[in-house]
């Protein structure tokens, strides 16, 4: 038998297996791009072929886009991918609070606004952090958008709260009494933990991603941003009752991909979506709040034979 047929034998076997692997693609397929949406300038980074089918990546904090540099060049060959950075957020503008309201609820509607504008009628959704309860707002306006969910590190259950949320729920009580949570949230100290607390492999941290970060945090008027979200938050718990409704009346197709290190959004949270979605498929990694730190072959295997399953 010649090694053509044998690796054509193998090939078919994965397929029937339901084994599927990432490829690699040149990071030259990614664009770089703006668009403007109710008079904001959005960046967003666009990969793969248009006509593939949708995923939209919706970032966290306090990153942007950029947190998916590693995963979409594995994705790029099979589907169209599509990652805005929220207003406030990498190179997105950031308005003033005076002229832009700074809530979950104002993102999701400039980010479902920003789907409108693209023409993403259907997509899966990828949600990570702050991408979670933006992300659950745009769903929750338009079901039928929506062919498939992945949650990483995006919590929608009381207990995938981490300790340090007691402190923030103090926060929420009189921002004003509690100066020191807010100062501890966007310290160096706290931007590079989001990274590296937890890890098994602190040598795969690239230092570059957490002091780009805080240089972000430094500039004009994000402190004034970030601790509108971060009060803001507290309708985001308040809301998960809502959410795990909805997931129980849509029951989208499902993948999970936690880091089960992450001190935030502890693994507990990534089990419960079984609680209102049974077929999740669930998947806890051993890895930080930011997977793609030191795990993104691992998530980018999983979402390919996930979206195969769904035909996707």
């Amino acid at each position: 038998m010649n090694m053509r047929r044998i690796l054509a034998m193998v090939t078919a076997a994965s397929v029937a297996a339901g084994v599927a692997h990432a490829e690699p693609a040149t990071n030259a397929t990614t664009t770089y791009n703006r668009v403007e949406v109710g008079g904001l300038k959005i960046f967003y980074r666009e990969a793969g072929p248009t006509d593939a089918p949708t995923i939209v990546l919706l970032h966290g904090f306090p990153s942007s886009s950029r947190e998916f540099d590693p995963l979409i060049p594995l994705l790029a060959t099979r589907y169209h991918l599509v990652a805005p950075d929220f207003p406030g957020f990498g190179h997105s503008e950031a308005p003033p609070p005076s002229s832009y309201t700074y809530t979950f609820d104002n993102l999701a509607k400039t980010t479902t606004a920003f789907l409108d504008k693209l023409k993403i009628d259907k997509a899966s959704f990828y949600l990570h952090d702050y991408g979670g309860p933006v992300g659950f707002r745009v769903m929750a306006a338009r079901p039928s958008r929506v062919q498939a969910l992945i949650v990483q590190n995006a919590n929608a259950y009381e207990e995938g709260l981490g300790p340090k949320w007691a402190l923030i729920r103090k926060y929420w009580e009189d921002p004003a009494k509690h100066p020191e949570v807010f100062e501890a949230f966007v310290s160096l100290a706290a931007t590079e933990q989001r990274h590296t607390s937890g890890t098994s492999h602190p040598e795969r941290y690239n230092p570059d991603t957490w002091t780009d970060e805080f240089a972000h945090l430094q500039q004009p008027g994000q402190r004034e941003i970030q601790a509108a979200l971060l009060y803001d938050y507290r309708t985001n718990v308040a809301s998960y009752p809502a959410w795990q409704a909805w997931l129980r009346e849509h029951k989208p197709p499902t993948l999970v991909v936690w880091g089960r290190n992450d001190p935030s959004f502890i693994a507990a949270g990534g089990d419960a979506f079984r609680r209102d979605v049974p077929d999740a498929e669930v998947h806890q990694l051993d890895a930080g709040h930011f997977i793609f730190d030191e795990a993104t072959d691992e998530v980018a295997r999983l979402i390919i034979a996930f979206m195969q399953k769904q035909h996707l």
